[in-house]
């Protein structure tokens, strides 16, 4: 885990927006380091933390096609996933299941890596997404972003994302297919080496 995103996720996931709520950790597996120590001692009422492998910080093995399936729609408060969207093989059907788990009023963070990260594969590496590429994904989602920054370290390009799940939001996928909302936004492909 970048320090730069422990930094972000302690300053952006207050004391208030955590306290009591239903948090959901998407890509949760420890691979260096995890939010999880900041956000519990903020005091969620629920913290669940998934990944498609177990392994240290996974309390369910759960795909991220597949939240819907296991938890129901609008059923936290807080989603978060960082370090996870370069690694899933599409990501669209992730981020719709993100939105669709989130209560309306809700909050989204994630953090990613952009072009010019190097290759790092844990299982794959996949996409890249540029500031203006998660914009673009956020706002076909529905949601308002808050707040869409570069990852203020140099040598580890990113975007941080915090959005808003409006209160009277509903699915963008619901009448024409997650495929159909996000054509044409691409996040860069990634190539190994």
């Amino acid at each position: 885990m970048h320090a730069s995103v422990l930094r972000w996720v302690s300053e952006t996931l207050t004391q208030s927006a955590v306290d009591g709520r239903r948090v959901l950790d998407v890509g949760s597996y420890d691979v260096n380091g995890s939010v999880r120590p900041l956000v519990e001692a903020r005091h969620p009422a629920v913290y669940v933390g998934v990944d498609q492998t177990d392994g240290p910080g996974v309390d369910l093995v759960v795909s991220c096609a597949d939240l819907v399936s296991t938890f129901g729609r609008a059923t936290f408060d807080v989603v978060i996933s960082t370090e996870m969207m370069e690694h899933v093989v599409d990501w669209r059907p992730c981020m719709a299941q993100m939105c669709d788990v989130l209560k309306p009023g809700g909050m989204l963070l994630v953090t990613t890596r952009s072009p010019g990260f190097p290759y790092h594969p844990f299982p794959i590496d996949t996409w890249r997404y540029t500031p203006d590429v998660m914009r673009r994904v956020v706002e076909a989602a529905g949601l308002v972003p808050w707040q869409l920054i570069p990852d203020p370290d140099p040598v580890s390009p990113g975007v941080f994302v915090r959005a808003l799940k409006p209160l009277r939001w509903r699915a963008p996928w619901a009448d024409v297919g997650v495929v159909d909302v996000f054509a044409g936004i691409e996040a860069q492909p990634v190539v190994a080496p």
